[in-house]
């Protein structure tokens, strides 16, 4: 009987590799029913009290069903994560995927594996860790003396929880999921590890890489340097480095501005490095779109606010009238050699004449001196250009010019020229 029901597990392991998706889902939710009675009926005989009944092996054949190699599981998986709210279930489906990541990248030697790693990030990504002790209630398997498993204890989920992720992020990934990690890493993994700083070195890298994966890197090292204490060298170089044209238009644009918003926030920060920071945000503004300078403008203000030693870039004498050429150094990698104090915001005022009047009265702000309260630039960090279109569509106008001379006809104009040698008979 023991081996007729080894060759049905088996069968159906291979069944969860089948081409029609109803088979697979049958069976994975009979080898679920399995793992259950399994666990309540074990096959091995209990040595003594307090043994853990938990069927890991069967678990395993689950999980491997849920990772192929070749193609992509996320619908399978995502049947699958009615299981995952078991706390026993997610502890040991964790384990297995961290046995089944170790095993399969190994033999790829450093390649990576686009639908394996997509499938095993389907699977670990919506893992809902749970916060307290006490909220760890729902278990598949009812075991009398839980308290003295580790099964029962939040420090042990978090450990495997860590050693997953660990395990994950050590070997290479496609770009594409590279930036689905770093996106939910802040908030859907750091919180939940025991030693959050262990992801320090992953953070660094990719925040080294540049363009987008770089940009989406800051959150998660916004929560290294600001809760424990990282110490980053050339940290605000490499932020300084990462202003470029795409910036006012990828994507992840306000994610981007209120990490640096809250970078820039220090008010121990040096003049020069403020007003590098004010100088190329200026100078990208120039070709930037509309809903893009609405929320740029307010930005630099209030760097100005929180910085008054910056202010000599507004208040320069003479202006930039008095400047035959601007002395910033764009192209300087280094802020402080970019000579940005030397210069002035002769970018703003080239926007004051700005086609959009929203932006052309945005950086008028400039010419008045500036309100001790700082801008909330929360509500504009998303701004898009369809909600400005709407915007202008819905405003009211309230004085219409109209001609005061009646026209009669093409050429009915008063003194027409053309009216005196040309009729329309």
């Amino acid at each position: 009987m023991r081996h007729r029901y080894r060759d049905c597990v088996g069968c159906l392991g291979e069944l969860m590799g089948h081409e029609a998706f109803q088979v697979k889902e049958l069976a994975l939710c009979t080898l679920m029913k399995f793992v259950e009675l399994e666990a309540q009926y074990p096959l091995i005989k209990i040595e003594w009290k307090g043994t853990l009944t938990f069927p890991c092996d069967l678990l395993k054949v689950v999980v491997d069903g849920l990772l192929p190699t070749h193609e992509d599981a996320s619908l399978l998986i995502s049947r699958f994560q009615e299981y995952m709210e078991y706390d026993d279930v997610r502890y040991f489906v964790m384990k297995a995927v961290t046995a089944s990541v170790g095993q399969v990248m190994q033999k790829t030697k450093e390649r990576p594996l686009p639908f394996y790693q997509q499938n095993v990030f389907s699977l670990i990504s919506p893992i809902n860790m749970p916060n307290k002790e006490s909220e760890m209630v729902k278990f598949m398997v009812k075991q009398d003396n839980r308290e003295e498993l580790k099964l029962s204890r939040l420090q042990a989920h978090k450990q495997v929880f860590e050693k997953m992720w660990l395990t994950f992020l050590k070997h290479k990934l496609p770009t594409g999921l590279y930036k689905k990690v770093l996106v939910i890493l802040h908030d859907s993994v750091l919180p939940y590890m025991n030693e959050p700083t262990l992801m320090m070195d992953f953070l660094t890298v990719a925040y080294g890489i540049g363009g987008a994966i770089s940009l989406l890197a800051l959150n998660g090292l916004f929560i290294l340097i600001h809760q424990h204490n990282l110490e980053y060298p050339d940290f605000y170089k490499k932020l300084y480095s990462l202003l470029d044209p795409s910036i006012y238009h990828v994507k992840y644009r306000a994610r981007f501005f209120h990490l640096t918003d809250l970078f820039l926030s220090s008010s121990h920060l040096p003049a020069y490095l403020v007003a590098a920071f004010i100088k190329r945000l200026s100078r990208l503004a120039l070709t930037a779109p509309p809903e893009a300078l609405l929320m740029i403008i307010p930005f630099i203000c209030n760097l100005f606010r929180r910085h008054p030693a910056c202010r000599v870039l507004v208040h320069r004498p003479g202006g930039p009238a008095d400047m035959s050429e601007d002395p910033y150094v764009m192209e300087e990698e280094e802020p402080s050699k970019s000579r940005a104090l030397e210069s002035s915001l002769w970018e703003i005022q080239s926007l004051q004449n700005h086609y959009h009047p929203d932006v052309a009265k945005a950086a008028a702000v400039l010419n008045q001196s500036l309100s001790e309260m700082e801008d909330d630039i929360s509500g504009l960090l998303e701004l898009s250009a369809s909600e400005l279109f709407d915007k202008e569509v819905k405003k009211k106008a309230v004085d219409v010019p109209l001609e005061f001379e009646q026209v009669r006809g093409l050429f009915g104009k008063k003194n027409d020229i053309f009216a005196e040698h040309f009729s329309l008979d």
